[in-house]
């Protein structure tokens, strides 16, 4: 069973940066999905960004794109999200979840995720 623990949240002023990690307890296969979600106070779990451990492709929510960055350190097992410029509607609870097996599209449907971390908690203050 493989775990993931996130960490790197807290209070981050809008308009400044905030890096968040995860951690994953193994290895998987270069062409499984990793991603990040989030989930605000009264709303949905949210797409936000993935890619597969091999790097080569990476999907964003458009609410995202030009601030947000997708890392990863396949053979650390890490993942990343580098937040730029953040906005106070970036607030939420941060999951890393992983797709195990090979999709022909990057999903950014949270029930297609099988692993899924406790999350981590971003507050930003406008």
């Amino acid at each position: 069973q493989v775990q993931l623990v996130e960490s790197g949240g807290g209070l981050v002023q809008a308009g400044a940066s905030l890096r968040l990690s995860c951690s994953l307890s193994e290895r998987t296969g270069a062409f499984d999905t990793v991603a990040w979600f989030r989930q605000a106070p009264g709303k949905e779990r949210e797409f936000v960004a993935a890619t597969r451990w091999s790097g080569t492709e990476t999907r964003y929510a458009d609410s995202v794109i030009g601030r947000f960055t997708m890392s990863r350190e396949y053979a650390k097992n890490m993942l990343y999200l580098q937040m730029n410029r953040v906005k106070p509607e970036d607030a939420a609870v941060y999951y890393c979840a992983l797709k195990l097996l090979f999709d022909s599209v990057l999903s950014t449907t949270a029930s297609s995720y099988g692993y899924w971390g406790q999350g981590t908690q971003v507050t930003v203050a406008s």
